[in-house]
């Protein structure tokens, strides 16, 4: 095949979550919702963790750089999906495609990495609280919170660049309602033996890590758990790491599922669809909700808050 005699790609069309016309304004009701739930749930949680100076502590440090990541994985692929369900219009170009796997894949492995910060201060607390502050001071949290910024955005920028290295000559139709690496992949017409093997050998290395270093904290993180003798002493205890918990399970069991169930037929194809909303619309709504009902602390800091707001409207009049 001589590929140079064969018209390039300049545009992808991204299929959308439902192939029928009547129901893309319901849909983009409901995602426009959605969407307006995730900006405020973790807009909030940063205003209460910035205002409440009692907040300012590693592990809430910590909660406000989850929220950041929330808002910007929603808004790389939500105000795209909705404009393609007013307008009907479903192309991308070949550049906000790059643009948006980048940002996507960047934020996604940001978020890997630091939840597995997040499970390490946990278990720096629980297990070693006298020496926590000595462990977590101001200036290894920051440098731990940097160095997951910098692995996910290099980590992104090595699957980008391989992934849009190769040539695109076959459909531009990506059965997605976003850009992805499994989904640019299969669209290409030249050998992607070196991206597959790029983002098996380096996605799973940087993924079984942080993902081993979740699991080793909260094994160490029960186990010292369970040999509190008193009831309100592990209550307590895994009070303090209860809702990052549940966020990690979550975010892996949404995300295993979404990339771990592929098939080849068309329904399947279509549920895959609507699997992936789990991953990157519905997790990053729940977060927020999980913290602040979960953590008495952030709900009582989003209380002053609100209530701080509520006052100051009734002094004014």
């Amino acid at each position: 095949m001589d590929v140079g005699n064969l018209s390039t790609v300049t545009q992808f069309v991204l299929m959308g979550l439902s192939d029928l016309p009547e129901v893309r304004y319901p849909l983009f009701v409901v995602f426009a919702v959605i969407y307006q739930i995730t900006l405020a749930g973790n807009g909030a949680i940063l205003l209460a963790l910035g205002m409440d100076r009692k907040l300012h502590t590693p592990m809430y440090y910590l909660l406000a750089n989850l929220s950041l990541l929330d808002i910007f994985c929603s808004s790389t692929t939500i105000p795209k999906m909705l404009h393609n369900l007013l307008s009907g219009e479903n192309s991308i170009s070949f550049l906000g495609c790059a643009v948006q796997l980048y940002f996507l894949v960047a934020l996604m492995g940001t978020e890997v990495f630091l939840l597995a910060v997040m499970a390490y201060d946990r278990y720096v607390a629980i297990c070693f609280p006298l020496r926590y502050a000595l462990i977590m001071t101001q200036v290894r949290c920051v440098q731990l919170v940097c160095g997951t910024w910098a692995a996910g955005f290099l980590n992104s920028l090595l699957h980008t660049v391989s992934t849009f290295r190769l040539s695109f000559c076959k459909s531009n139709l990506v059965n997605q309602y976003y850009c992805d690496i499994p989904q640019i992949v299969a669209l290409s017409c030249s050998s992607t033996y070196m991206a597959e093997m790029l983002a098996l050998v380096i996605g799973g290395i940087f993924g079984t890590s942080a993902f081993l270093t979740t699991l080793v904290s909260y094994v160490y993180i029960i186990c010292t758990i369970l040999r509190i003798q008193s009831a309100e002493g592990k209550r307590r205890a895994f009070s303090t790491c209860a809702s990052h918990l549940l966020v990690v399970c979550l975010f892996y069991g949404t995300a295993i599922f979404t990339y771990m169930r592929r098939s080849s037929s068309q329904d399947s194809l279509s549920r895959d669809r609507l699997v992936s909303m789990l991953y990157g619309v519905i997790t990053p709504m729940l977060n927020p909700l999980i913290y602040s009902l979960r953590n008495t602390e952030v709900k009582g800091a989003l209380m002053r808050v609100l209530c701080g707001g509520a006052c100051s409207r009734q002094a004014e009049h």
